[in-house]
């Protein structure tokens, strides 16, 4: 049975088995090799702010880590620790990256991963629904995200509108298509059951 729970500073070593084990095997299709590897080095990775926030959703099957994912009341739109990093904001301190003021600005939708041997098994549908609920009591109107192209289908079943098709630049010059998508909070989700993620 699945269980989700708010993810900890001690799950970050499964997270970051997870996820480049739930890049490579979904988004193979939709994205070549070599930037699906860009992408795992350079953007996809577990993000401490977010854990530390407690909004970052961890999903069990068991004892086994079988998805991830999670919602943020900062301004940051995608990337793990590793692109902080990177752009010199790696130090932890809360300036930088500002929280969004929930009358006028959307929650993001933040880091989903699956693993690939219980996608499309509704992991992904129950921590979107917790995502949403969660930005809902929070005060947020509306919530938005930069959907990976495996991720269209989930985010579209749920009700995310397509507003901007954009590309994340790689430091070795390949660049990663993402979907920005945005709904209100207050949509009603899928009902128990329904979705594909």
């Amino acid at each position: 049975m699945l269980c989700i729970k708010a993810a900890t500073p001690s799950d970050v070593p499964a997270l970051s088995e997870l996820i480049p084990l739930s890049a490579r095997a979904l988004s193979r299709g939709y994205y070549s090799e070599p930037l699906i590897e860009s992408a795992i080095l350079h953007v996809f990775g577990p993000d401490s702010r977010l854990i530390a926030d407690g909004t970052y959703f961890a999903a069990f099957d068991g004892e086994a880590l079988v998805g991830c994912g999670g919602w943020s009341r900062r301004r940051t739109l995608y990337g793990g620790d590793q692109m902080k990093a990177a752009a010199g904001r790696g130090n932890g301190r809360r300036e930088d990256d500002p929280l969004l003021d929930p009358a006028t600005e959307p929650a993001r939708i933040r880091a989903f991963f699956v693993h690939p041997d219980h996608a499309r098994r509704g992991v992904g549908s129950l921590i979107l629904r917790s995502c949403l609920d969660a930005a809902r009591q929070a005060g947020f109107r509306r919530i938005t995200l930069a959907s990976t192209l495996p991720g269209v289908a989930l985010y579209r079943a749920f009700g995310f509108e397509e507003r901007e098709r954009f590309e994340i630049p790689l430091p070795d010059g390949l660049s990663l298509p993402v979907i920005l998508m945005e709904r209100d909070v207050d949509s009603p989700p899928l009902p128990a059951g329904e979705g594909r993620g």
